[in-house]
């Protein structure tokens, strides 16, 4: 397979022009840390999303607050655009660099600045990753649960609003932020929120910037909450004979409260793909990927009865994961499920979904999906946070054949609409970056999309925060 063409940008994204000025400006100030390599520049310029686009004219590596707020300074006396950028994993176009500009690397700023483990918080710079975060911590009995698989930023997570497989017991990171410091499209470095539990105090800005995808700031530091490590945790692997039977079993779990710690479904064309990548054996069957978390007796409780469960529906094949050796090698192979799919179609580029539906309507828009998916021809795989009714597919095309693109696009649309009809959102967890803006109009309705405008246009008039994503100005 070729290179991707470039992505079709809407008429109304126009690029903007990067003066002179201020590259010299910015060589002037960062040196060697201003680079305008294009190797470098088209680093930067893609995520692991199926678009192409022109790279950013410089990328910056900011190594303090005062580089950030300073870099913003200059991108706005030029009317420049900035896109922050962490490691690049997002999946909706996030980072792309769709009017040109800046794009400010976070990689360097990773220090874990307060450990408060008497009241279970952490204060760290963006771009501290989740694994680099539970290693400073594990000494302390504690650890932070948001796991959207990559070893994402911390920063990066704020952005999009991340989420991951733990997400039915311990929340999003709309739940765990608590504060944050924040450049703001002018320089000016403010604060949003404290370490405490909760707050009345003005307008909720930290809940503003979780989510904001870099449109209205630039986030310098980050405070979330930790949790203590569970006494007892175990893992299993359940198959089925059916997409549907491990669906209604995920559907019996949370509607009798059972405290399951991870639920995460995988498809047949997943774990065959896993199995090719991972070197597994796993049955190549629909099939539950379940953690439990708790006391001993608690753990085995609820493991009892998860499985009564999965037997009322046909499960099958239990296989239990005791030792952290066997839960790591188990979960692993869930992480990489997403590279296991791209390697199963050497240079293919995948268009990813990212619904989320009520629980009780889980079934209704899998399986309806599933055969839609089916009958198109396009490769596929399926990976799902159902205990919180989220769920993903990867249509894997050819980046070389519009037509390919056009069936999965088709496929995507069919299948975000189903869950707006069903009362869900269009993105669980992924954001709406480049891809999903149409998508954000339908399920919040005009008036909703004005009034973020409105908010965009007062807090970044110059629209130079991560232009072109989320809607349009």
């Amino acid at each position: 397979m070729n290179a991707p063409p470039p992505v079709h940008l809407r008429p109304e994204i126009q690029p903007r022009k990067t003066p002179a000025a201020l590259m010299e400006a910015l060589k002037a100030r960062f040196a060697e840390r201003c680079s305008t390599a294009l190797v470098v520049r088209e680093q930067h310029g893609r995520d692991e999303s199926s678009f192409a686009s022109p790279p950013p004219a410089a990328v910056v590596f900011a190594e303090s607050t005062a580089d950030v707020a300073d870099i913003l300074k200059l991108a706005s006396q030029y009317n420049v655009p900035v896109i922050p950028f962490g490691v690049g994993t997002s999946l909706e176009g996030h980072l792309l660099a769709v009017q040109g500009g800046i794009s400010i690397d976070m990689g360097r700023m990773n220090r874990v600045l307060a450990i408060h483990a008497e009241d279970l918080t952490v204060t760290v710079q963006p771009g501290v990753t989740r694994k680099q975060l539970n290693e400073a911590v594990k000494s302390t009995g504690l650890f932070f649960p948001i796991d959207p698989g990559a070893d994402a930023t911390l920063g990066g997570m704020c952005a999009t609003r991340a989420s991951g497989t733990n997400a039915v017991r311990y929340g999003t990171m709309r739940e765990n932020v608590l504060a944050l410091e924040v450049v703001t499209a002018s320089g000016e470095v403010i604060r949003t929120g404290t370490r405490a539990k909760k707050s009345s105090a003005g307008y909720d800005l930290t809940r503003l910037m979780v989510g904001s995808e870099g449109t209205l700031g630039v986030i310098t530091e980050v405070t979330v909450k930790l949790y203590p490590l569970p006494e007892a945790v175990a893992a299993a692997v359940c198959s089925f004979p059916s997409i549907e039977a491990a669906v209604r079993t995920t559907i019996d779990i949370i509607q009798l409260g059972v405290p399951i710690a991870r639920v995460e479904l995988i498809d047949a064309n997943s774990v065959r793909m896993v199995n090719a990548h991972s070197k597994l054996s796993l049955r190549e069957e629909p099939m539950l990927l379940m953690e439990f978390h708790g006391s001993p007796t608690g753990v085995k409780e609820q493991s009892e009865l998860v499985q009564e469960l999965a037997n009322g529906h046909g499960g099958h094949a239990f296989e239990w994961a005791n030792t952290p050796e066997e839960r790591t090698r188990l979960w692993t192979a869930r992480h990489n499920a997403y590279f296991a799919a791209v390697q199963s179609r050497p240079g293919c580029r995948v268009i990813s979904t990212d619904t989320c539906v009520p629980i009780s309507r889980l079934a209704d828009c899998l399986l309806d999906s599933i055969t839609e998916a089916d009958a198109s021809g396009i490769p596929y795989f399926l990976v799902g946070h159902v205990g919180d009714g989220n769920f993903h597919f990867g249509y894997l095309i050819d980046p070389t054949k519009p037509e390919e693109r056009e069936v999965a696009e088709a496929l995507n649309h069919q299948l975000v609409s189903r869950a707006l009809r069903l009362e869900g959102t269009c993105s669980g967890e992924h954001g709406v970056g480049l891809h999903k803006m149409d998508f954000l109009v339908t399920e919040t309705g005009d008036g909703a999309v004005n009034m973020m405008r409105t908010i965009k246009r007062a807090l970044d008039p110059k629209n130079i925060m991560n232009p072109g994503k989320i809607f349009l100005l």
